[in-house]
């Protein structure tokens, strides 16, 4: 793999795991008791939220650039891994057998096609 797959890889990398972020930070605000929908929607975490959203969808473009069209969703994939961290340590959520194996299966996914390409 050539160092500009592998930039142009980390650039997309960069913007799945902003992107995880970001729906974080969604979440944390449906979570929160607003007075009106108005408030709901227009407030500045959620409007930041979907700013990072529009931000991604730029480094996913750039990012297509240099790297082959198949990788794209193989490291997309990856958003999985980090949402799975984030509502575990954040929002304490329970990992069960089912999830593992889910998680286990995206790896195995992106190791196979790591290695087989």
């Amino acid at each position: 793999m050539s160092s500009t797959v592998i930039a142009y890889s980390c650039v997309l990398l960069l913007g799945v795991f902003i992107s995880a972020i970001s729906q974080v930070m969604l979440k944390k605000a449906a979570m929160k008791k607003h007075d009106s929908v108005i408030k709901e929607y227009l407030n500045p975490l959620v409007i930041f939220a979907y700013v990072l959203f529009v931000g991604t969808t730029f480094l996913s473009i750039i990012a297509y650039r240099g790297i082959p069209l198949s990788m794209g969703p193989i490291l997309e994939a990856t958003s999985y891994i980090y949402v799975t961290i984030f509502g575990v340590t954040i929002f304490k959520e329970k990992m069960n057998l089912q999830k593992i194996i889910a998680l286990g299966l995206i790896i195995g996914g992106i190791v196979v096609y790591a290695i087989v390409g």
